[in-house]
């Protein structure tokens, strides 16, 4: 919550807890284990904001301090956010559990944790999904006449071309000929007209064409976590009445 920086370094005090010049907050999956990596950590916070885990820790000039968070939460499921200045901790803590929200659950000994850091751009282009929606449909409706599937292939192709900075780059990041870009670059020229030369126009068109395909991640992440719930659903069989009186000993 906002605090003046007095109060806040008042409190800090009376916890005991020497007030650091930065913080990051740590989006945890699971409380189990919080109070477990908090005494790890040595000077963390743990504690539960809107029903979730999560963890302040000291976020120093140091470059061993990200190596050291990645080591203690390797095979679990947390995001950690930005180091901010302590009144602004509610901001890492906020883009942390949106990173956590957006990611796909992936545990096990293999699994590291996500920085807010390395998806900023993500999160900026996602922090408004009805924004970006706009934006798409703004940018990107001289391709709403198109079927599903020239659509799909004109939108990866332009991504392509404007991130690669021309045809031979697109081609190899498409794992297609040179001259199948340039095609379908033609057509493109032809739908959006000399808009394609203009800077501002490609800047908008890749925030646009960038947006639509996170959006596109994301629905395919909800998606296969809501079969998975539904599976777990339907394998579950409830015991019968004299099953559980069997399991009870009566």
């Amino acid at each position: 919550m906002p605090m003046a920086e007095i109060a806040l370094s008042e409190l800090a005090r009376a916890a005991g807890w020497p007030l650091p010049p930065e913080i990051r907050a740590i989006a945890l999956a699971t409380p189990g284990e919080t109070q477990q990596l908090a005494a790890s950590l040595g000077d963390a916070l743990a504690g539960m904001v809107g029903g979730q885990p999560c963890l302040l820790v000291p976020s120093p000039e140091d470059p061993d301090t990200r190596t050291a968070l990645e080591s203690l939460l390797r095979g679990r499921f947390a995001a950690v956010g930005h180091p901010v200045a302590p009144r602004d901790t509610s901001h890492s803590l906020r883009w942390a559990l949106r990173l956590l929200a957006l990611a796909p659950h992936r545990p096990g000994p293999e699994g590291r944790p996500l920085f807010v850091d390395d998806h900023l751009s993500t999160l900026l282009l996602l922090q408004d999904e009805p924004l970006a929606h706009a934006l798409a449909a703004r940018w990107l409706r001289p391709l709403a006449d198109l079927t599903p599937r020239q659509s799909e292939r004109l939108e990866v192709t332009l991504l392509a071309w404007l991130e690669g900075g021309g045809a031979p780059e697109a081609a190899k990041a498409l794992s297609v000929h040179p001259q199948t870009v340039r095609y379908r670059m033609r057509q493109l020229e032809k739908l959006f007209g000399p808009g394609l030369r203009d800077p501002r126009t490609r800047f908008e068109l890749e925030m646009a064409l960038r947006s639509r395909r996170l959006m596109a991640q994301v629905r395919r992440q909800y998606a296969r976590v809501g079969r998975k719930a539904r599976a777990a659903a339907t394998d579950f069989r409830p015991l019968g009445v004299d099953r559980m009186a069997r399991v009870n000993g009566l």
